[in-house]
């Protein structure tokens, strides 16, 4: 398994050397920035653009509010679980890094991060994993936004590409990762996360997590009291009849 790409003329790493070679081209400044936005910047993004949908979510009728931020719940959840099964799987496939196989790579601070960028080991991308998890997560909740979030996650691939921590491979494989587990497991996780959801949504104190002020679930209809006049509406029933 470690000899996925170990060397010699193949896509991979013609497509790594190509794109990380604009980074030896490009000026200090934009190395630095995509190095930022690479290791920080989108995934920053992603949490926000998540915040954002949950605040139009409670803007909108009870039950769509209530099923919206559900799924921006499991948007989390899903990127983390995608997380954890990535880490046995670098440690099985035991593929490392490209610039240890390589020479010549423009290594843009391989050592920075929040402990995304630390494994000696590269397939597959603990960023592009996570990425494409909240995007994915994000579509789910709202199309609109979750294909910024997609777009988001694809820039976020590249940027691992050009900093020269990552095959392109390795980021294919975590986005194909983040997708499968958010969508393989997204009905199971519905189906436990809407009774909680519309639990905490009847809550006078925590409800506003999920409906905007003043809102309220729908109650149901009580049918018998529906179809049932009262006294003074059948007397005027009786009045009209009689006239």
């Amino acid at each position: 398994m470690a000899g996925l790409t170990t060397g010699g003329p193949n896509v991979d790493v013609s497509l790594l050397y190509e794109l990380n070679g604009l980074a030896r081209q490009a000026p200090g400044w934009v190395d630095r920035a995509v190095s930022l936005v690479g290791e920080y910047g989108i995934l920053l993004a992603l949490v926000l653009l998540v915040l954002w949908c949950w605040r139009g979510a409670r803007r909108q009728d009870e039950a769509t509010a209530a099923e919206s931020f559900a799924a921006l719940v499991w948007a989390p959840l899903g990127a983390g679980l995608a997380l954890l099964v990535n880490a046995p799987l670098r440690e099985f496939v035991g593929r490392p890094r490209p610039f240890r196989q390589h020479e010549g790579l423009q290594v843009l601070d391989p050592g920075l991060g929040i402990g995304l960028a630390k494994s000696e080991f590269s397939f597959v991308s603990d960023h592009a994993t996570l990425a494409m998890a909240l995007g994915v997560g994000l579509f789910v909740a709202n199309r609109k936004l979750g294909l910024i979030g997609i777009g988001l996650a694809l820039a976020e691939g590249l940027c691992r590409v050009y900093m020269g921590v990552h095959y392109p491979t390795d980021v294919i494989g975590g986005f194909a990762l983040g997708t499968a587990v958010v969508l393989v497991l997204a009905p199971l996780a519905m189906a436990s996360l809407n009774p909680v959801v519309r639990a905490v949504a009847r809550s006078p104190r925590v409800g506003r997590l999920v409906r905007a002020k003043g809102g309220a679930l729908p109650r149901p209809v009580d049918l018998a009291q529906a179809q049932t006049p009262s006294a003074g509406q059948q007397r005027t029933q009786e009045s009209d009849l009689a006239a």
